[in-house]
């Protein structure tokens, strides 16, 4: 699938910043990063130990084992399809901008504002979702480790309120603004240093918690139980196996990372398109196989799901809890498990605030955000410090619905996976549509089989976004409803709304930096 070499050519020239120059754009950022680091930071947004952790009590509710163990691949598959277009539009394309960019010289003269806009705000919004999501539900997992140390639910442990809980979030926001303040040299460590913390704690856990429980289940248990006990008033296996889906798919989103660290990126366009790729397929592999870890260690669903067991319901807490307890007669084992889960979640986090800070700087660039001017200044470590700042505020802000409400945060935090994926797919349709004749691939293409794997990716963010947007218990309450489409419509019509009313008259999509 791939033709070409990685475009260096041989003299010391580096392929990455030839080609931005060629698009446009001066260099401005350090160029430090190697193939690896690149990846290391899409690895570490996937973080596979995140979403399935985070989101185990989805997975287990709806369908239950079979749903996780075989939905995994089924999202693994599409995802990789995503993945695959947008690695070779970013292998022509390698700059920071990433898919606003790409929509923009894909959609032709007549369409790149409108296109640029729609998919820059839908891509910028969709990241600072994914970063509050992220910390935020890092602050719950230390609430839930605080709870278990003092006791649990059960012995009178301490349950931080949603005052202390989004305190915890600004904090780790705090902390995740000040390391990326760092020049690139360090956030390459810290890259590589949490792509190996994640894929080591995949490996310790997955072999541990099974190892260390008493009672497990049985394979037949993992790979053929359909769980329909649910309290959502759901009963169709297929509407359930549907929602169950939604585990895998939140997890596998956030490697669009590895086409906004391209200008820092050596031999970019080709080393750009190896970290989406690597970072999806790696993810996949220990992501099944924590799934099965932790699973054969699940032997009574209903109890995991109550919010009155020792962890308050957090299923993969309450799991870790009791399999060290009933072996050793305490859970502390389980609490030091779930501290390495917290590490790998903390990463996480840091790499989002990374790639965040990245598209502000290159949306900024071009103009397309208020006070512009100030987004995109990089400061004398070649870091752009006023967008990193931006992005933990603006995150933050996002959280703070929590305390309002825990329905209109998941609805801000739909926008993550829903919103996000909508920016992938734009793109790819462009290129499969408007310039299926007419794009240019660099070294790393599909060949023949582009528009094809396209119109995959293409027609399966459409499916995920009406999938994602059912109603997920019934009947429909104001408490019940899933608030997916009022959120994403509502950016939807923000967007359109702010172009109609002033955009069009000055937004031009993507401009040229070389004469300044």
């Amino acid at each position: 699938m791939v033709s070409g070499v990685n475009g260096n050519d041989g003299a010391g020239v580096d392929s990455g910043h030839a080609r931005l120059h060629e698009l446009g754009y001066k260099q401005e950022l350090k160029r430090d990063l190697s193939v690896l680091s690149n990846f290391a930071f899409s690895f570490s947004i996937i973080s596979v130990l995140t979403g399935i952790t985070t989101l185990y009590n989805t997975g287990l509710k709806y369908g239950g084992p079979i749903v996780m163990t075989y939905g995994w691949f089924v999202a693994a598959f599409f995802t990789m399809s995503v993945g695959l277009s947008m690695a070779e539009i970013c292998s022509s394309f390698p700059t920071s901008g990433g898919l606003y960019y790409w929509s923009a010289r894909l959609s032709g003269k007549k369409w790149a504002p409108f296109a640029s806009w729609m998919t820059g705000w839908f891509n910028i919004v969709g990241q600072w979702a994914v970063t509050t999501s992220v910390d935020f539900s890092l602050a719950q997992l230390i609430q839930v480790i605080i709870l278990l140390s003092t006791g649990g639910n059960n012995g009178g442990g301490y349950l931080a309120s949603k005052y202390v809980v989004i305190a915890f979030h600004g904090g780790i926001l705090l902390v995740h603004a000040i390391l990326n303040s760092l020049p690139i040299s360090w956030l390459s460590f810290f890259g590589q240093l949490a792509a190996a913390w994640n894929l080591l704690g995949v490996f310790v856990l997955m072999i541990l918690i099974p190892t260390v429980a008493t009672k497990k289940a049985s394979a037949e248990f993992v790979f053929t139980h359909f769980n329909t006990d649910n309290d959502a008033g759901i009963h169709s296996k297929v509407y359930i196996f549907v929602l169950g889906l939604l585990m895998s798919q939140y997890t596998l989103t956030g490697y669009d990372a590895s086409a906004h660290m391209t200008e820092e990126t050596k031999n970019a366009d080709m080393n750009g398109p190896k970290g989406i790729i690597s970072a999806i397929g790696i993810s996949i592999i220990v992501g099944w196989g924590y799934l099965l870890g932790i699973t054969f260690a699940v032997t009574n669903i209903p109890e995991l799901l109550n919010l009155d067991n020792d962890a308050g319901g957090y299923a993969i807490a309450e799991v870790f809890y009791q399999v060290f307890k009933s072996r050793y007669g305490n859970g502390v084992g389980g609490i030091i498990c779930l501290g390495i889960i917290a590490v790998a979640i903390f990463f996480c986090g840091m790499s989002s605030v990374t790639s965040n800070s990245r598209m502000a700087y290159a949306f900024s660039r071009d103009g397309a955000m208020p006070l512009s001017a100030q987004w995109h200044k990089v400061n004398k470590n070649e870091v752009p410090i006023n967008a990193v700042w931006l992005s933990v505020f603006i995150s933050f802000c996002m959280a703070l619905t929590s305390l309002g409400s825990l329905v209109a945060f998941q609805a801000m935090v739909s926008i993550a996976t829903i919103g996000l994926y909508i920016a992938y797919a734009l793109p790819i349709f462009f290129r499969v549509t408007l310039a299926r004749r007419t794009f240019v691939p660099g070294p790393f293409n599909l060949g023949r089989y582009g528009v094809l794997v396209g119109w995959i990716a293409v027609l399966w963010v459409a499916t995920i976004t009406v999938m994602f947007s059912l109603p997920v218990q019934y009947p429909v309450t104001k408490d019940t409803l899933n608030y997916t489409p009022v959120a994403v419509g509502g950016l939807l019509i923000l967007t359109v709304s702010s172009w109609f009313i002033s955009a069009r008259h000055w937004f031009k999509g993507p401009i040229t930096n070389l004469s300044t």
